[in-house]
């Protein structure tokens, strides 16, 4: 195990010293499990893909109107 220091703000040290006490476990516990469940790490946890949308256009009507897309693309790759 990699021991790590983080830097936290006196609000979310605090929080973070409550709930080690309620759930009787170490501060370090508390945060390796809240880090896990936020990475999307966690036993059963499923993960964002990072990448989704990373080509979004933001118009909705890409997919429908490809045909009509690749077709001008075409004509103007071949100086129609």
């Amino acid at each position: 195990m990699k021991r790590t220091t983080l830097a936290l703000s006196d609000d979310l040290a605090a929080a973070l010293a409550r709930e080690a006490r309620r759930s009787n476990r170490s501060a370090s516990e508390v945060a390796r499990e809240a880090l896990a469940r936020y990475l999307g790490l966690a036993p059963g946890a499923t993960r964002e893909l990072p990448f989704a949308a990373v080509g979004g256009s933001g118009h909705n009507s890409v997919g429908r109107d490809m045909e009509e897309l690749l077709s001008e693309w075409d004509d103007d790759a071949r100086g129609r």
